[in-house]
């Protein structure tokens, strides 16, 4: 998270119910999110500072990796743009061995509301990551996912910024797990879209596609 102090408290809260261990990587918050992540009883790693979203996800997946009871992780959004129900479904999907990694898609059914020019840059990513990697995504940058420590293992995220959800993605090609797509619903508010949901973040998304 980076600097959602006035959400991140309300997400956490809506987890622990069903997900009691709760990691939060703060990237260098100076609006007091730490504060508010553990008050609502996650437990918070920081960076000294802002290193990037890719950064931020290496650095949760290390430490869960310490506890040799790991089963599963789950990486959710700090802004609220996730469920929690759709979590779940995808970790049943873990724990039934059905697949190593289960990755979150907006475009398999048409709850998500979005708006034509997103779904339009979105598509074009995902058939873009189709094209590099040979993996038959419908969602390339859906921050929702779960997978089991062997997959875990084998992630080495160095990217930041939108380019490490395609690094993700291109890692996971080349660890050849079994692997789903699970639909999920994105939940665009006012709030999200300030902080990164905005067609202007999707503009940015084929910028760093197409020209890194």
């Amino acid at each position: 998270m980076y600097n959602e102090a006035t959400v991140v408290g309300s997400v956490i809260e809506g987890l622990i119910p069903v997900f009691p261990n709760v990691v939060c990587v703060d990237d260098g918050s100076t609006d007091g999110s730490q504060e508010a992540a553990r008050a609502a009883g996650a437990v918070v790693v920081q960076h000294p500072i802002n290193l990037g979203q890719g950064a931020g996800l290496q650095t949760g997946i290390e430490y869960a990796l310490q506890d040799p009871e790991l089963g599963c992780i789950v990486t959710f959004d700090a802004d609220g743009q996730h469920r929690v129900e759709d979590a779940q479904a995808m970790v049943a999907r873990i724990y039934s061995g059905e697949a190593d990694i289960v990755l979150g898609s907006r475009f398999l059914d048409s709850r998500t509301k979005i708006s034509a020019m997103k779904r339009i840059v979105l598509k074009t990513a995902a058939v873009q990551s189709r094209m590099a990697t040979g993996l038959p995504l419908t969602d390339a940058h859906n921050g929702l996912r779960a997978f089991n420590p062997y997959v875990a293992r084998k992630l080495n995220l160095t990217q930041n910024r939108m380019a490490h959800a395609s690094e993700l993605v291109h890692q996971v090609a080349k660890i050849k797990p079994k692997w789903v797509e699970h639909p999920v619903v994105i939940i665009y508010t006012e709030y999200s879209k300030a902080k990164g949901q905005s067609l202007l973040n999707a503009v940015n998304i084929l910028a760093e596609l197409f020209f890194r």
